[in-house]
């Protein structure tokens, strides 16, 4: 079995933890690569991202590192993340259980599919995103005004500061706290958050991932789209953005982890 470890650069512990857990590996008769700058942290030898090809990436940090590597992913493969950050809800292991399910891995693995969704702009492909894509002024303080397409039918027009557009994996990062729902991440369908809304009739929405879905931004102030908090552009303030399932679901380790006490475990007892 091919594994891609990859690690947070910014913690020395974290580090440490991902070069034992590669030698514990190598014993084990693993084949073990490094991510460039994970690599480059330990003086070893490393690969891009996109140039690898493993049976499984091993993550060790927070959510944010592994939003980051399945961004870079060119194709999706297997990824299992060991909680190295605050909450890590998209990370099923913590530190102390990792190696022992790790030795124990079976090659044919179960892997669970994580609904991610396309965003495009006059044809062209946007980005991909596996928690969220977030339409915001690009001005502090500033509104922005959106009409939100369904089907071909208008089904809301609103001012906000801004507006999510989340998977059910990422109900419980950004758009919870914004206020939206905590979604089964079985469901396939995007949910739509607004962020501090002119009207208290403006709600949240999930709308099924079946349906054609527009939003339309028409707006005096300039705006910027951000995706999973990766990657930002700016998209000026009159555009029309299609949303879509993407093909290419994030495919994560089924961990043997229950969603709805992951939810009860790291989110309600924090």
């Amino acid at each position: 079995m091919k594994i891609l470890l990859v690690s947070r650069i910014d913690d020395p512990d974290a580090l440490s933890f991902t070069a034992s857990l590669g030698e514990d590996l190598r014993a084990d008769g693993k084949e073990v690569i490094y991510e460039k700058a994970t690599a480059r942290a330990l003086n070893l030898e490393g690969f891009s991202i996109p140039d690898t090809h493993p049976d499984l990436a091993t993550i060790v940090g927070g959510d944010g590192t592994i939003l980051l590597t399945v961004q870079n992913m060119r194709k999706q493969v297997p990824v299992l993340g060991i909680n190295w950050g605050e909450v890590g809800f998209l990370a099923d292991l913590e530190p102390e259980e990792a190696r022992k399910f790790l030795l124990s891995l079976p090659r044919e693995f179960p892997v669970e599919k994580r609904m991610r969704i396309s965003l495009s702009m006059d044809g062209q492909v946007l980005g991909e995103a596996l928690n969220e894509a977030l339409i915001v002024t690009s001005r502090p303080a500033k509104m922005l005004r959106f009409m939100v397409i369904i089907d071909g039918v208008r089904a809301e027009t609103f001012r906000a500061d801004g507006l999510l557009m989340s998977t059910p994996t990422g109900s419980t990062a950004y758009a919870m706290s914004a206020g939206g729902p905590i979604v089964d991440p079985r469901i396939e369908g995007v949910l739509l958050v607004p962020l501090a809304p002119f009207l208290l009739s403006s709600r949240p929405h999930l709308i099924s991932s079946d349906r054609s879905l527009t939003i339309r931004l028409e707006s005096t102030k300039p705006a910027k789209l951000v995706i999973d908090g990766q990657h930002s552009m700016d998209i000026g303030n009159v555009c029309e953005i299609t949303v879509r399932r993407s093909d290419s679901p994030a495919l994560f380790v089924d961990a043997g982890r229950n969603f709805f006490e992951k939810v009860d475990r790291k989110l309600r007892r924090l």
